[in-house]
């Protein structure tokens, strides 16, 4: 028999009653009072779980001095032993520490993986929802868009058809009013004042049905009013801290979108309402003819309508492209949104279906319906021309270059002029339906970034970077 720990054959044997292991007696119990376990297998071992084996003893000699060669051989044992001792606990440590290295490891080639693996379909996931698109046939054959809800009401859908069939059966004969007006005015016009004023960075304006009161929108949340009389803003509605993308009246209501995704409206001052749907930027929203439906469009590639008879969603479709600008037919039948895509989609509004996609030079920056019903005004985001187009024959009619970036477009109520602004000033395109040609009564070096017509289109608003109103009156 030999000793599990030094390798000699025991003086003393004894052998553990858990592992079965022989020891020398004075060297396991040495480790035990130490580490209070069993050399071999590191289970709990106590003196008690020792039992003597009973072998010939070997005789001894005498315990020698340090005087003679056989005390110097104790002595040497004695250190041997202590040696064997710490021999046997650093292989036992080594071992361990290259099991736990080995399991720590394998542990972080796992991880690794884990990592590598969650990255992989994190990115197919991002790249996948970058990618969403809906799958149709041509535009032109009517194909619904995915519809993310039960669609517009059957009472909101007869208020379409209601408003469609009024405003179109009048349309073509309404008569310029008497006090419209004229290219030969528009030639005096010039800068009569600005305001004093500024709303914070503001980037969006919109001239109420009277004509009286402007909507701006600034970079702090703050939406302010301006009174055109007073020439000032009198009041700041808080549409929260984000900026505001778009403004818009619908009747006595301003509504306005926010950076966040937030669509809110209010009424004599206060919150009446407020919509979250879309995941990300809301860039811009429009009014239904009706005065009843409210459209917003967002950068998460669907347009939103709003039932404004009960502050609710009417319907939410999803686009093929983060969308930018919007607007409705004047009929109203008709809903138009421009993409980052270069596209300008058009819209049934009753079904959502898709009625036509016109194809532009870039991101769409600026759309806007002529009250002609045919013709519909766009610019790409950079581009210094605006095409018009005929919405019968899906093409471009007439392009207008004005040699500048164009960030704003505006028809006014007769369809006969066109406004357009930039860094590089404002231009305004009038279009003879006696002699069908288009000509440029007015040309000014006022820097905006949207415009606006006044009663009558006798004045002309214009918002600077600084958030600043210029009015241009005939002088």
């Amino acid at each position: 028999m030999l000793c599990a720990i030094s390798g000699e054959a025991p003086q003393v044997p004894v052998v553990s009653r858990k592992s079965g292991n022989v020891f020398e007696k004075r060297l396991v119990e040495a480790y035990i009072a130490e580490n209070g376990r069993d050399p071999v297998t590191d289970e709990e071992l106590s003196t008690d779980d020792l039992v003597e084996l009973k072998t010939s003893r070997i005789v001894r000699p005498r315990p020698p001095t340090l005087t003679s060669i056989p005390s110097l051989l104790s002595v040497f044992q004695n250190e041997w032993d202590a040696l064997a001792l710490e021999s046997y606990t650093l292989r036992q440590q080594l071992t361990q520490t290259r099991q736990e290295l080995s399991t720590a490891l394998y542990q972080h080639d796992a991880a690794v993986r884990v990592i590598a693996r969650l990255s992989k379909e994190r990115d197919e996931a991002r790249e996948a929802l970058s990618g969403i698109s809906v799958h149709r046939g041509p535009a032109t054959n009517g194909d619904a868009m995915q519809v993310d809800s039960a669609g517009l009401s059957s009472e909101l859908i007869a208020n379409v058809e209601a408003t469609q069939a009024r405003l179109s059966k009048t349309r073509r004969k309404r008569p310029v009013p008497a006090d419209w007006v004229t290219a030969d005015s528009l030639n005096t016009f010039a800068p009569a004042e600005k305001s004093d004023t500024p709303c914070t960075n503001a980037r969006s304006l919109a001239v109420n049905a009277s004509c009286d009161t402007l909507l701006l929108g600034g970079s702090d949340g703050k939406v302010g009013v301006y009174s055109i009389l007073e020439k000032a803003i009198t009041e700041e509605l808080n549409a929260g801290s984000a900026q505001v993308t778009d403004t818009v009246w619908i009747g006595t209501k301003a509504v306005a979108s926010t950076s966040t995704g937030n669509v809110k409206i209010f009424e004599s001052g206060q919150e009446i309402a407020s919509f979250s749907g879309h995941a990300g930027e809301a860039t811009a929203i429009a009014s239904h003819p009706s005065g009843d439906i409210l459209a917003s469009v967002g950068v998460d590639k669907s347009y939103i309508f709003y039932d404004l008879t009960s502050n609710t969603v009417a319907t939410q479709v999803l686009t093929d492209s983060a969308l930018t600008v919007a607007g409705f037919h004047p009929d109203g039948h008709l809903f138009a949104a421009g993409g980052v895509d270069g596209q300008i989609k058009l819209f049934d509004v009753k079904t959502g279906a898709n009625a036509a996609n016109f194809e532009s030079t870039g991101p769409i920056e600026a759309i806007s319906f002529s009250e002609n019903g045919t013709w519909l005004a766009s610019a790409a985001k950079g581009s210094t021309s605006v095409s018009v187009w005929d919405l019968r024959k899906a093409a471009v009619i007439h392009t207008i270059d004005i040699a500048s970036p164009i960030l704003a477009v505006q028809w006014e109520y007769t369809g006969q002029f066109l406004a357009i602004v930039g860094p590089g000033g404002l231009v305004v395109q009038h279009y003879s339906k006696s002699t069908k040609e288009w000509s440029e009564p007015l040309k000014n070096a006022v820097p905006s970034l949207a415009v606006g017509w006044g009663l009558n289109a006798s004045s002309i608003y214009c918002l600077d970077a600084e958030g600043l109103i210029t009015t241009l009156t005939p002088q």
